[in-house]
């Protein structure tokens, strides 16, 4: 498949980026988000926008929920995976939402929910240790009635593990992305084959017919790392749309080098080969700026036109701000959710 890499660029970028957070952590000892917020997911709902997230709190993800009604402004709402104390079960730690049962895969329409069974479905990963992203996570599946979206009842197993998975997954999960086309429900997502840093991150697919029994694509990972681009180390955090304009897949997932993740997008026709352009979607930032060091983890939404790109970014942690993640010993980062758009690009 050709594709005009500087078309493909120029078409989905986002050059106007807030300079203040979208979304901040609270910084308030015993919140689940006291230490940072983390993997933005944002809908339509009942006449207002949502934004599912993820908070940290030093023991493990929690998940939130914010409200806006104009996706600048953004308030907490609710926790609506909280951890599971005096529990034993597998997800009792914590529970990072990744993706919610969507209408349409088209990019153009703004994300709603779908009902499937009269409920509606999140998928989630949860880590089994206490800490930053700690053991190899597996995945769960919850589902609610409530119009609210705030009383969320989970599966008592995992609905997929890496367990029985290749070498290249073998040592965890992490965050994935659902979607449903051509009469199955397909799950993207990202894994590591090593436990000891510096490991790999990259990406597969598995398909299914009952959200429950999954079965891996043989030819896994689709998304692969390479040597000598900005995707080397990981290739990760999978957000995937379609281009009805195009007939194309668009994944606007994330690749890091060892240094920097940055936003890319990679282009598809048929969900399992994947272009990935050679330049990033999403550069990270300059120094002092939020996402000095990442610019990762995105969330895309069309609005009135406008394309709204929120992501996770990262900058070193200074004296006075509100939250620290301590992510490995030593190395201190202030990690908010950000919002880049299109608005004022020709």
């Amino acid at each position: 498949m050709r594709v005009e890499q500087e078309e493909w660029l120029a078409r989905w970028s986002t050059p106007s980026k807030m300079v203040t957070p979208a979304l901040s952590g609270s910084g308030i000892a015993g919140r689940y988000d006291s230490h940072g917020v983390d993997c933005p997911f944002v809908f339509r709902h009942n006449g207002r926008f949502y934004m599912m997230h993820v908070g940290f709190d030093g023991i493990g993800y929690q998940t939130g929920l914010a409200v806006s009604d104009d996706l600048l402004e953004w308030r907490h709402e609710a926790v609506i995976l909280p951890r599971l104390e005096d529990s034993d079960r597998w997800d009792r730690v914590g529970a990072a939402g990744s993706w919610m049962l969507l209408n349409s895969n088209e990019i153009r329409e703004t994300p709603t929910l779908r009902k499937r069974d009269g409920k509606y479905w999140m998928i989630y990963h949860a880590y089994p240790d206490e800490g930053y992203e700690a053991g190899g996570a597996v995945m769960g599946l919850a589902w609610t009635t409530d119009e609210s979206l705030r009383e969320w009842h989970r599966l008592e197993r995992p609905i997929y593990t890496y367990e029985n998975g290749g070498d290249w997954e073998k040592e965890g999960l992490y965050k994935c992305c659902l979607l449903e086309h051509g009469g199955k429900y397909w799950m993207f997502y990202n894994a590591k084959g090593d436990g000891v840093w510096p490991w790999k991150e990259e990406t597969g697919v598995a398909t299914s017919d009952d959200l429950m029994h999954w079965e891996r694509y043989g030819g896994n990972p689709v998304m692969p790392c390479k040597e000598g681009t900005f995707y080397s180390q990981f290739y990760s955090d999978p957000c995937i749309r379609y281009d009805g304009e195009t007939g194309r897949w668009l994944n606007f997932g994330f690749g890091l080098d060892g240094k920097h993740a940055q936003g890319l997008l990679a282009v598809s026709e048929d969900l399992l080969r994947w272009t990935t352009l050679d330049k990033p979607l999403l550069p990270h930032g300059s120094p002092g700026e939020l996402d000095e060091i990442h610019a990762h983890k995105s969330s895309v939404v069309v609005w009135n036109g406008t394309l709204y790109h929120y992501y996770c970014a990262c900058r070193p942690w200074f004296e006075g701000d509100a939250t620290r993640v301590e992510v490995f010993e030593g190395q201190d980062e202030f990690r908010c959710i950000a919002l880049a758009s299109n608005r004022g690009k020709s």
